[in-house]
């Protein structure tokens, strides 16, 4: 395992702790940043929660955004390295589903430390996207999204916010629209595919396909598809027992 950086990586705006027995990582969904957690707790008994800021995004959004899902992984797995000396998952709500099966998979690409348990919510499998009527949507229409969502968490959307925010979402459809993965990798860890009931984006029974990638356990929870951002505790408790159990 290498040695720590002297200096906080950028990825990870929350240091990792020494005395955690295990790591969930965070991936923030498209258009969004690592606030996109803000209110998730640092840990759960033993277990914390990292989130995870994507370049490009948020505290590195003059930074070069990413083209693919693959290429983010690359660069994902090289700066989380050092802090892979524990058991580890990653979640990924949505697109970012995406994205953390893809760095999941690089680890095994790249001879690195195996993620314990891979988690995905809301989120067709590779093979079967890309999917999601954000694809399809304007830039106006996408706008109103985004004054919805930041309003949903907690801030006050302003135009200037919208601008920002609306630049950064359209890439990363644009990324999502880019995935088309026939034949996925099949992980090594398991895969615990994540619905929710009222869910109207993604809806549970079209992520079967997530069997294809791994050894994949299906949980539905009670919510709509944003319940993720209140960090509710049926789904803290799927994540610590999850790795736990891994």
């Amino acid at each position: 395992m290498p040695q720590r950086p002297t200096q906080r990586s950028p990825w990870l705006p929350q240091e990792p702790s020494p005395t955690a027995t295990g790591r969930i990582f965070l991936i923030p969904y498209s258009g969004c940043g690592t606030s996109m957690y803000r209110q998730w707790p640092r840990r759960r008994g033993s277990v914390e929660f990292l989130p995870v800021e994507l370049p490009g995004h948020e505290t590195r959004f003059a930074e070069p955004g990413f083209a693919t899902y693959q290429e983010l992984a690359g660069s994902m797995a090289a700066a989380l390295e050092p802090y892979l000396d524990v058991p580890f998952g990653f979640f990924g709500h949505c697109g970012s589903a995406l994205a953390a099966y893809e760095v999941s998979a690089e680890l095994i690409r790249a001879g690195l430390p195996p993620a314990a348990r891979l988690y995905v919510s809301s989120e067709v499998a590779p093979q079967d996207g890309p999917a999601g009527r954000f694809l399809s949507m304007s830039e106006a229409e996408l706008g109103l999204e985004l004054e919805k969502l930041i309003t949903e968490m907690g801030g006050a959307p302003t135009p200037e916010l919208i601008e920002l925010y609306l630049e950064v979402l359209v890439a990363d459809i644009e990324v999502n629209k880019r995935y088309v993965v026939p034949e996925p990798l099949v992980l090594s860890c398991p895969i615990t595919a994540i619905g929710w009931t009222e869910d109207d984006e993604i809806p549970f029974s079209t992520m079967g396909g997530w069997k294809r990638c791994g050894d994949t356990t299906s949980v539905l929870l009670e919510g709509r598809h944003h319940r993720f951002i209140e960090a509710p505790d049926d789904l803290l408790d799927l994540l610590c027992s999850g790795l736990g159990e891994a």
